[in-house]
């Protein structure tokens, strides 16, 4: 049983670091994504309104 709980120990900071890492990149690519799609926007609301009428 000894044996059991020190590999335990052993995994439990790799484990550890391997979820801050999925969190960090998870974060990461849901920044880029927001992002991008808010910059979509901005672009979209530029070609409309360069295309207007009222623009002269």
């Amino acid at each position: 049983m000894d044996t059991f709980w020190a590999v335990v120990a052993g995994l439990i900071p790799s484990i550890g670091v391997g979820l801050l890492f999925w969190f960090a990149m998870r974060k990461i690519v849901r920044a880029d994504r927001n992002e991008r799609a808010a910059q979509e926007r901005y672009e979209a609301e530029a070609r409309r309104d360069e295309s207007s009428p009222l623009n002269g």
